[in-house]
């Protein structure tokens, strides 16, 4: 079954405080994840101040009120099951430093190719 760990970071979680060193070893751990054989997609999502959001008559920029965590990124990954999906999340950075991974099955329909 598949299932998407939708990353939550806390702004600046990942660049404050941290030498360059230190930033690139973290890089490196969310790249190492990144190509663990049951992984098979993810996405690094732009700073929240980028997005738009539409809501029913309405358009903005950015997002509308400061947040404790903003969604930044997401892994699909192949797992046989809840257990082993958790056990990837709770691998992923972002967790240790104060942010969430919301882990969620996919919906998959026999018709579709890939995920």
């Amino acid at each position: 079954m598949k299932y998407a760990t939708l990353i939550f970071t806390r702004p600046g979680s990942h660049d404050e405080d941290l030498t360059p060193a230190e930033q690139a070893s973290l890089n490196a751990e969310y790249m190492a994840l990144r190509h663990e054989s049951r992984c098979v997609g993810g996405g690094h999502l732009q700073p929240v101040e980028t997005a738009t959001t539409i809501r029913e008559g309405l358009t903005t920029d950015g997002p509308f009120a400061d947040t404790k965590e903003v969604f930044a990124g997401y892994f699909v990954i192949d797992a046989a099951n809840l257990d082993e999906a958790l056990e990837f999340a709770q691998r992923i950075p972002a967790v240790r430093l104060g942010g969430a991974v919301e882990v969620r099955p996919i919906l998959e329909y026999p018709d579709e190719k890939g995920y």
